[in-house]
């Protein structure tokens, strides 16, 4: 068997003890903590770990950001990130790296190579939900520590469910997706639905360790409420948000999953498993509804 195979299970397998729960409330803490001394430490320490590109930045200096939370979830210069033409073009939500992309077979998705997921259970046995994304398509992108961490719309919509699903917090980073199975049902995550002119489109934030908080532009934030089951969110009237508008945002690294229903997106042919991707760049051509 692959050395590096066998290093990356037992690396992945501490990930099973870690109390994640308490180190992402810790690094909640931490991370929106505004005395000087501790947020200049976490800053400067952050970004001597992760290279930031802070010209792209809508505030460009460090000493402006009161904490760490502020600097993880900046705002960009209104020209950073453009939308590809043309409008039809579904593009990325998210700056990261395509994890897994293409097409489902019947109700599995791929996590990679390997490991399949089933739709269901992403949904969290909401099968109406999760029924018109059956042989669909769908993409995988994976925002790292150093990527902008706010996340936008690939395609105009209109906000009909939202289901907030509680879980672990593994992490998500290409190691992890790569050695523990069924990841992304496992993990806790927020399902937010929507009406398009190509039909229904899901946008799914998946929560890891140290992201201690997800926030919608219509909720606030959104976890960690209190319970563990499942929680649905009807939204009449349906909240309107245009193509590229921001519609949530991380604390440091996750994974957002695109899915849309069958033949209404072709993704473009250079978007290979590893490939970089920024916010507003194209993801595929897509078929409106008649």
């Amino acid at each position: 068997m692959n050395p590096r195979y066998l290093l990356e299970k037992l690396v992945t397998g501490l990930f099973y003890i870690l109390p994640h729960h308490l180190i992402s409330r810790i690094v909640l803490r931490l991370s929106h903590s505004e005395k000087r001394w501790l947020s200049r430490l976490l800053i400067g320490a952050y970004t001597r770990l992760f290279t930031l590109n802070m010209n792209e930045a809508l505030e460009p200096s460090l000493s402006a950001y009161p904490s760490l939370n502020a600097l993880f979830t900046r705002a960009l210069a209104p020209d950073a990130r453009p939308l590809a033409e043309p409008e039809t073009m579904l593009v990325s939500p998210a700056d990261g790296a395509i994890s897994e992309i293409g097409h489902l077979d019947n109700d599995r998705l791929l996590q990679a190579k390997g490991y399949h997921y089933s739709l269901q259970a992403l949904f969290a046995s909401h099968d109406e939900l999760a029924r018109p994304f059956i042989d669909g398509e769908f993409a995988t992108i994976y925002l790292s520590p150093r990527d902008y961490h706010r996340l936008h719309m690939p395609v105009a919509g209109r906000l009909t469910d939202m289901i907030y699903i509680p879980g672990r917090l593994f992490s998500v980073s290409p190691m992890t997706t790569r050695t523990i199975p069924r990841i992304f049902t496992r993990n806790e995550r927020l399902v937010c639905l929507f009406d398009s002119d190509i039909g229904r489109l899901a946008l799914i934030m998946v929560g890891a360790i140290n992201v201690s908080a997800m926030e919608t532009v219509w909720a606030g934030l959104v976890t960690p409420p209190p319970g563990k089951t499942p929680r649905l969110s009807r939204y009449a009237p349906p909240i309107a948000l245009e193509r590229g508008a921001e519609m949530g945002r991380f604390n440091m690294g996750s994974t957002i999953i695109v899915l849309t229903e069958k033949s209404r997106v072709d993704w473009l042919g250079d978007l290979t498993p590893g490939r970089s991707i920024r916010m507003g760049e194209g993801l595929g051509s897509t078929q409106a509804l008649a």
